[in-house]
């Protein structure tokens, strides 16, 4: 059994069908984890070894709880939950509808909280356990017409740091992973607004273009997700709680520096330049 196994005997895995929590799980099964994966429709996860789907839908909280219910009866416990399904939804703020972005902020992270609670709830009977909540770099750089993500990654981050201090002096880890761009299908599923497919009739519909070019860009040069499911591997044996940031070098490392010391208006201005949004 490996080191991350015998901490970690079973785990349920969200948005387990591609990218970054299909690496997750793949990463999880080779070091002997038993794994409980979600996606909307299960008929789209690989059947493996040692991997359960059950079908989630983040927008519907009975799904939640039937898919932990059924996991944890199962499993009998759950001893890692990572919170990882979501989406992105890209547009300018004033041209799309609200009721667009309040969906997706109670979907990923008003359902996401309702997650976590129940997964807390089982690890402290247990003290016992990991809650690793999937943020995004977006916390320190916001992307461009994507308000909606970049309050719920914000919001899930800050979320990680109040269970950090609950949970402080227990047998419980909570991880507040922010991965920066990945090598991943996120911008073919992502929904785009009327103003990206006919910019002439939007205000915003160049700058649009622009953006959403360079997002392409940078995800198709962007590492694999199994570099991320690594820096998540050895979070997870370090057995701490925290904040891990993942991507390349420049985003994992030298970005956050730039987000600490630089000021407003110049990370404001290269953000501007990186993403083509001036």
């Amino acid at each position: 059994m490996s080191i991350l196994a015998d901490r970690y005997a079973t785990a349920l895995v969200t948005g387990a069908s591609t990218g970054l929590g299909r690496a997750f799980s793949d990463m999880l099964l080779a070091e002997g984890v038993r794994v409980w994966g979600t996606a909307r429709d299960p008929a789209r996860l690989p059947a493996r070894p040692g991997f359960t789907p059950l079908a989630l839908e983040l927008a519907d909280a009975a799904t939640i709880d039937r898919a932990f219910q059924a996991a944890t009866a199962a499993a009998g416990r759950l001893d890692l939950v990572i919170n990882n399904a979501g989406y992105g939804l890209f547009g300018a703020f004033a041209e799309q509808a609200f009721a667009d972005w309040q969906r997706q902020v109670d979907a990923m992270l008003g359902q996401t909280m309702h997650l976590a609670q129940l997964a807390l709830r089982g690890m402290r009977e247990r003290n016992r356990g990991a809650l690793v909540n999937v943020s995004s770099l977006a916390v320190d750089f916001p992307l461009p017409f994507m308000s909606g993500y970049n309050i719920t990654k914000a919001g899930l981050s800050a979320l990680s740091e109040s269970l950090m201090i609950e949970v402080s002096g227990t047998g419980i880890i909570v991880i507040d992973f922010r991965p920066g761009d990945y090598r991943t299908g996120f911008n073919q599923a992502m929904h785009r607004t009327s103003g990206t497919r006919a910019a002439a009739g939007s205000p915003s519909g160049p700058r649009l273009q622009r953006v959403w070019s360079s997002l392409e860009a940078h995800l198709r040069s962007a590492p694999p997700p199994e570099r991320a499911a690594g820096d998540l591997r050895r979070a997870l044996i370090r057995g701490r709680s925290g904040t891990v940031r993942s991507g390349t070098f420049f985003q994992a490392q030298l970005a956050p520096w730039l987000a600490r010391f630089a000021p407003p208006g110049l990370r404001r201005a290269v953000m501007a330049r990186y993403f083509g949004s001036y």
